[in-house]
């Protein structure tokens, strides 16, 4: 089956959705009026039974289907990013310093738009559990949610999310099973040397020689600790350090990123980081202090669920329209603490051209609202068929 109808029919109610969100974005977990919004609409489907103050705003509401059957989760990210929109569109955000430049206004109204779907008709056996939630963006919402107990008190046995893909063809649907998308972790190497006059070196002790030295080796934990068919991304992205060209300082600080998709990956390089440190503090004869912060888990798709998933897409976007082995991203999502507790699927739909997420001109693509809706309802009702 394609889009379904009355999903298709709701399609300018999502839209109206969407750019009220987008044009009041909220950061973090103070989501507070994006969930207000977000229940306002639920009680208007006729949904009674919804919690809230989840992650401090999150939201999670549970339809009820026709008989006994499984719980399925269905889950939205709402928060924005903390940059100013150069879009000039007419719904763009009306804060400054906040916009929706990830697309977690789409995914909102994507899911309530199947959330209102999925209330008129209950066409599936056991419940629905919709979580809205905040905080996505680098801060552990949903690592938050989980802890809290989430899966728990809705008893939820599987779940489910999507994102929007700009630069995947407009409303293509992509997934795979296993690894979809990185673990992200974060390093921060403090340098203390001695500091004196940039003519008269000896009598320094140089922690701008010795950060450029652990900058080049931790390269090489990429090209030569790792095995070249196991995806890693090492990034040194800052270098912090001096006031002036005549004066050597007395500290510098390195901070970068890394990307893994398997945990004995991910140990390697903290273990050869903290010895490249090590190592190369002792050679210069200063302090050098790590901190290894590993954030979001890697977002792993349940294999049997993830052929599941693909059905479903098959049947909404019909043949050559959806991919089953899509490329894992090194991008980062903390959909992935559900997934760790709970078998699904985390899957993309295409944007269409224009910009990247993260970007200043980046817009969510109205129309491929109807596509990941219909996605998000039938994985409910093929998952749970009455009877």
């Amino acid at each position: 089956m394609p889009v379904i109808n009355r999903i298709a029919g709701l399609a300018e109610e999502m839209k109206t959705w969407r750019r009220h969100i987008h044009m009041n974005p909220e950061l973090g977990r103070d989501c507070h009026e994006t969930a207000a919004f977000v229940v306002e609409r639920l009680k208007e489907f006729g949904i009674t039974e919804i919690s809230t103050g989840w992650a401090e705003s999150g939201v999670v509401a549970i339809i009820e289907g026709q008989g006994e059957g499984p719980v399925i989760g269905l889950r939205a990210d709402m928060d924005a990013l903390p940059m100013d929109e150069i879009t000039g569109l007419d719904y763009a955000s009306k804060t400054a310093g906040k916009m929706h430049a990830c697309g977690h206004d789409g995914h909102t109204a994507m899911l309530l738009g199947a959330a209102k779907y999925l209330s008129e008709t209950r066409n599936f056996a056991g419940k629905v559990a919709l979580i809205f939630q905040p905080d996505e963006e680098g801060g552990g919402g949903g690592e938050a949610m989980v802890q809290e107990g989430m899966m728990d008190r809705f008893g939820i046995d599987e779940v489910y999310g999507i994102h929007n893909g700009p630069g995947i063809e407009e409303g293509r649907i992509e997934l795979r099973p296993g690894p979809i998308m990185a673990a992200v972790d974060s390093f921060y190497i403090e340098i203390q040397g001695k500091g004196g006059h940039g003519a008269m070196p000896h009598t320094t002790v140089d922690p701008v020689v010795a950060a450029v030295a652990m900058v080049q080796a931790i390269q090489t934990i990429v090209s030569r600790n790792n095995n070249a068919q196991e995806r890693l991304v090492v990034s040194v992205t800052q270098i912090n350090t001096g006031t002036a060209t005549n004066i050597i300082p007395d500290t510098a600080k390195v901070c970068g990123t890394v990307r893994t998709f398997d945990s004995h990956v991910r140990d390697m390089v903290e273990q050869r980081m903290g010895e490249i440190v090590a190592g190369q503090a002792a050679s210069f004869g200063l302090e050098a202090v790590l901190t290894y912060d590993r954030g979001y888990p890697a977002t792993v798709n349940d294999p049997d669920k993830a052929v599941f998933a693909t059905e479903v897409a098959r049947e909404i976007v019909g043949a050559g329209r959806y991919t089953d082995d899509t490329v894992p991203m090194m991008a980062a999502e903390d959909f992935s603490y559900m997934l760790e507790q709970r078998p699904g699927v985390y899957a993309f739909v295409g944007n269409g051209d224009g910009a990247m997420v993260h970007h200043p001109a980046y817009d969510f693509n109205d129309d491929i609202a109807p596509v990941g809706a219909s996605f998000l309802a039938r994985l409910v009702e093929k998952a749970a068929p009455i009877g």
